[in-house]
């Protein structure tokens, strides 16, 4: 591959981008790639699905384009089909669910339909950009885009799929900030990237603790929000993502790395077995009313 720099890899800013999903993250991504002037086309998910993030998105925009340096906010379009949702788009944010045959198709699809400069990424949290490459002709243009969960947590975590273009990182390294990221570099393919890595290790060790009965969920919270100052714990977190998820993810590390401990694990499935998953279903480490608690 040959290594060029950054002026040949396509101006972001000067044509239409593309959130494929209209989910949690994607109508996050969809906001945040608004915040230029430009249009973003979303496509993905059931017709009401998507006009639920073009409300959300206009609704949001006006005050997230005041945090954004010289933003300005920009058009919402919602397509009825994957190659209009494409045409002669710059950038391509892939936020489907976390299934790999799902993401392989996507990607071949949009290898097939967007112009052959346009970048092709991942927002996922499971998947290595690399493993999405079946069915891609043009791998140099396809990178992650790890979007944690702006506009509150505006960090994105660029990461190769190993055949990158040093220019396509450099590009969107470069013009993230202009949509009010901040982007971090992940310099090896990282099963879980950078900070999630870092947090896996916090439940993975918080669930420890509390399966060796050396403490309680309540009280390594407190003691964890004590210590770093912050307003939730990991046991709180976790139920708000949901312990069946954790547990996927969890599975996943097991799965992808030798000598991850099972009690975690076991703990996990123990809740999950008496159907306790965290807030969604009124119980998990916590229980829970019908309002979710603020902290």
């Amino acid at each position: 591959m040959a290594h060029s720099n950054g002026d040949s890899a396509v101006d972001l800013l000067s044509r239409p981008m593309a959130v494929i999903g209209a989910g949690t993250l994607g109508r996050r991504i969809a906001l945040m790639l608004g915040t230029q002037g430009g249009e973003v086309r979303i496509f993905g998910g059931r017709p009401e699905r998507r006009q639920e993030a073009k409300s959300f998105v206009e609704q949001r925009l006006p005050d997230v384009v005041k945090q954004v340096p010289n933003g300005s906010p920009g058009r919402v379009v919602l397509s009825e089909d994957l190659a209009s949702a494409v045409a002669n788009v710059g950038l391509v944010v892939e936020s489907v669910p976390e299934k790999l045959e799902l993401k392989r198709k996507v990607f071949g699809d949009l290898d097939r339909l967007t112009p052959p400069d346009a970048i092709l990424a991942s927002n996922s949290s499971s998947y290595a950009s690399s493993q999405l490459l079946e069915f891609v002709t043009r791998p140099e243009r396809v990178l992650n885009m790890h979007f944690l969960m702006p506009p509150e947590l505006p960090v994105v975590e660029i990461m190769s799929c190993g055949k990158t273009d040093p220019a396509i990182i450099q590009k969107v390294m470069e013009t993230a900030p202009r949509f009010g990221l901040e982007p971090y570099l992940v310099h090896n393919e990282s099963v879980g990237f950078i900070f999630n890595r870092i947090w896996a290790a916090i439940k993975r060790e918080s669930q420890a603790v509390v399966a060796e009965n050396v403490s309680t969920p309540a009280e390594v919270d407190a003691i964890y929000k004590r210590v770093l100052n912050v307003r939730s714990g990991p046991f709180r977190l976790m139920d708000r993502v949901g312990l069946d998820v954790v547990l996927d993810i969890e599975e996943h590390y097991a799965a992808e790395r030798t000598g991850i401990p099972e009690g975690p694990r076991k703990l996990l499935r123990e809740y999950i077995t008496r159907g306790w998953l965290g807030e969604k279903t009124g119980r998990g480490f916590y229980e829970y009313s019908q309002k979710p608690p603020q902290s």
